[in-house]
């Protein structure tokens, strides 16, 4: 039976592997990942946290719309865009937006 050792000393004996090598393994020929870039428009826009209160049927109604829309793959189909879209018009009709 091998004589037992300590888990640093086994580390240590670790030889070091090329990173190259290494990589190559861990990916073994998968293509590499290319995330598409965003649209600067849509990283400029930040959200900031919203409560308030509605008519229930307008509750009703919305959640109603947003998940038919969202089984249909129309868009938007969440609350929040489908809020968004709704409200732009009135704030830019009224001066709040330019």
């Amino acid at each position: 039976m091998a004589e037992r050792r300590s888990l640093t000393d086994g580390l240590k004996a670790t030889p070091t592997v090329d990173p190259a090598v290494a990589r190559e393994f861990i990916h073994s020929g998968k293509p590499a990942v290319v995330r598409p870039a965003q649209d600067p428009a849509a990283q400029a826009v930040s959200r900031a946290p919203l409560s308030t209160r509605i008519r229930a049927d307008f509750a009703a109604a919305l959640k109603r719309a947003s998940l038919e829309r969202q089984l249909k793959g129309v868009e938007p189909h969440t609350l929040q865009d489908i809020l968004e879209e709704a409200i732009e018009p009135w704030l830019r009709e009224n001066g709040y937006l330019s």
